[in-house]
């Protein structure tokens, strides 16, 4: 052992050679690092509250993801649940209109109006529709338009126990819209209203009477109807040359002609559909989208004013083909006239 001595301290006392920081720095550090996670390891053997904290340590990144798809599978099925509501549960909404020319017999007249049915089926025979609408008691319930739908199925019995289901609660009055006339049919249709007890107004117009008064109302066939059909223009020339000046309501499916047409005749109170209210209704605005897919369009929902004449439209109550509704839940709307 004796020569071995000299050796080791001209080892360690001559300078540094390159594989100094190997030998007598890192490889101490990294074989006290072996040793101390060995001994962990050991001691987790030992200990088995170590173990466990290990072992969900282990796993818990396995969970994770499992957790996550939960998370987002719960969260759509919400989802969905809040659309199959907002799509099929129906909402009475409530509306007042003031006019100084109105007839005193009309002054409180309650109108049920309906719009945009698209062959849509609130429960069986339209049961929660009928049911909606005789609980509001109107004294008149205006169709206005879309009552079909070409893009949908319509249910069995369909015209027949919607058209006499409405009939039987109040006076019912119908105008086509632009889906009936893509359906085809419309001849058939109108027949077959009639004979359910509905009035369906083509292009002409009659005196409704209340209360010992009398106010006009007409109805015009959708702009997709017949091309040599009467205008709109030429109805209100022969309501003004039979009537005089009269308070006069207008039928009318689409609400975007309100402002360049309609509210241009003179007629005291359009009422509309068509719009959908706006498909998706956001704060401050009449909804997101037009049916014509031009994003914040006007005339969707309630009560507007132009040219000296009003405007009432409903959202309505189904939908299109695929489209849906957002926080804007199918409409029964009852608008109630008032003298003022």
């Amino acid at each position: 052992m004796g020569p071995i001595k000299p050796f080791l301290c001209i080892f360690f006392l001559s300078p540094r050679p390159y594989y100094y920081d190997i030998i007598a720095a890192k490889w101490p550090a990294r074989f006290g690092q072996s040793v101390f996670q060995m001994i962990g390891t050991l001691k987790g053997l030992r200990d088995p509250a170590a173990k466990g904290a290990a072992y969900m340590a282990k796993h818990a990144q396995k969970r994770r993801p499992l957790s996550r798809v939960l998370t987002l599978v719960v969260l759509a099925a919400l989802i969905a649940l809040f659309l199959r509501w907002s799509n099929t549960s129906l909402q009475t909404t409530y509306f007042d209109s003031v006019f100084t020319a109105l007839p005193e017999g009309f002054d409180g007249c309650r109108i049920a109006v309906l719009g945009d049915l698209h062959s849509t089926d609130f429960g069986k025979g339209n049961s929660r529709l009928l049911k909606a609408v005789r609980e509001a008691e109107p004294d008149y319930i205006f169709l206005v338009g879309d009552l079909l739908d070409a893009y949908r199925d319509i249910p069995e019995n369909y015209i027949f126990q919607t058209a006499g289901g409405l009939a039987a609660i109040a006076p019912t009055y119908y105008v086509t819209g632009n889906h009936e006339w893509a359906d085809g049919g419309v001849p058939e249709l109108k027949d077959t209203l009639t004979a359910n007890g509905v009035t369906v107004l083509s292009n002409q117009f009659l005196a409704l009477d209340r209360n010992g008064d009398t106010v006009v109302l007409a109805g015009i066939d959708d702009p997709n109807g017949y091309a040599d059909q009467k205008t709109p223009e030429e109805l209100a020339a022969e309501i003004y040359a039979a009537c005089g000046d009269p308070f006069w309501i207008l039928l009318a499916h689409r609400n975007n002609l309100f402002a360049p047409q309609y509210s241009l005749l003179g007629a005291d109170l359009v009422i509309s559909g068509h719009g959908h209210g706006g498909i998706i209704r956001l704060p401050f605005t009449d909804g997101l989208l037009s049916v014509d897919r031009t994003f914040f369009p006007s005339y969707t929902a309630g009560l507007y004013e132009e040219n000296g004449s009003c405007l009432f439209v409903t959202r309505g109550l189904g939908n299109s083909g695929p489209t849906f509704r957002l926080f804007n839940r199918p409409e029964v709307a009852v608008l109630t006239l008032h003298k003022g």
